[in-house]
């Protein structure tokens, strides 16, 4: 993993959650951590990661807290430990 995934990765974690992650961002971090994107009708997309599936809105510049709050549970839920695996 580069290291602006990492920066990505730990930012997602980070307390409180940020304000200005980019969607671009993340998407380039998912892909990384080798989850399956796939796009739904509407503004949706699904994520696949070790053998977990969530359903996510697009955002068109940062996300907004909720989704960020979702995509770290999410991330936890698929077994992610920033601290453990991606160590800055």
């Amino acid at each position: 993993m580069n290291h602006k995934h990492r920066k990505t990765l730990h930012a997602l974690f980070a307390h409180p959650e940020p304000a200005n992650l980019a969607a671009a961002d993340l998407e380039g971090l998912l892909k990384d951590l080798g989850a399956e994107l796939h796009e739904r009708s509407g503004a949706k997309f699904s994520v696949t990661l070790n053998g977990h599936t969530a359903n996510f809105h697009h955002a068109h510049h940062s996300l907004p807290k909720d989704e960020v709050r979702a995509m770290r549970k999410y991330l936890e839920t698929a077994g992610i430990d920033p601290e453990r695996d991606f160590p800055l």
